[in-house]
C-alpha cells in the first residue's frame, strides 16, 4: 500500500510511454496538452492558455481546469497501479480566477491500494513574467478496471 509519492525522478522510457497514452486521446490532443512528469506517483500535465479555451470574462475556462485535474490526478494513479485505470470521481475547488499564460496540473498519490488511488491536485496557472498563482485544487478516486473500451 503506497501512503506518499516517491522522491524518484521520472525514469524517461515511463514518460514517454506516458506522453503515448496522452497523445492517443483525441481531446488531450485538441486541448493541446502535455505531459512533463510521470513515476512514482506523481504525474504532472500542462496546457498553454489560448483564446478557443477561455470563458466570456477572459480566464481559462472552469471545464479546462477539472479537465487538467481529472487527466493529472489519472496519470498519477495510473503511475502505480498501472495503465488500466479510469476515473471514479472527482471534484474540483475553484479558488479564483485562471489567468496566465500556462496551466499546470500537478498531481499526486495521497493513498493507494491494489485497485484504487485517491489523489490530490494543485492547477497553478503560470504568467509569461514567471509568478505562479494555485486557482483550484482537486481531489480524485482513480480504480483499476478489467478489459479494455470497444
Amino acid at each position: 500500500m503506497t501512503e506518499t509519492p516517491t522522491d524518484a525522478p521520472t525514469d524517461p522510457e515511463a514518460l514517454d510511454f506516458a506522453r503515448s497514452v496522452l497523445a492517443a486521446q483525441p481531446f488531450s490532443r485538441l486541448v493541446g496538452a502535455r505531459i512533463t512528469e510521470f513515476g512514482g506517483g506523481r504525474a504532472t500535465l500542462e496546457v498553454d492558455v489560448r483564446d478557443e479555451l477561455r470563458q466570456q470574462n477572459g480566464y481559462l475556462h472552469g471545464g479546462v481546469l477539472a479537465y487538467a485535474a481529472d487527466n493529472a490526478i489519472t496519470f498519477a494513479a495510473g503511475s502505480t497501479l498501472g495503465s488500466a485505470v479510469l476515473t471514479g470521481g472527482v471534484s474540483v475547488q475553484y479558488l479564483r480566477p485562471a489567468l496566465g499564460a500556462v496551466l499546470r496540473a500537478e498531481a499526486r498519490i495521497v493513498h493507494s491500494g491494489r485497485r484504487q488511488a485517491v489523489c490530490d491536485c494543485d492547477l497553478i496557472m503560470s504568467a509569461t513574467d514567471g509568478s505562479e498563482t494555485v486557482c483550484a485544487i482537486g481531489r480524485g478516486t482513480v480504480l483499476v478496471v478489467d478489459g479494455t473500451a470497444d
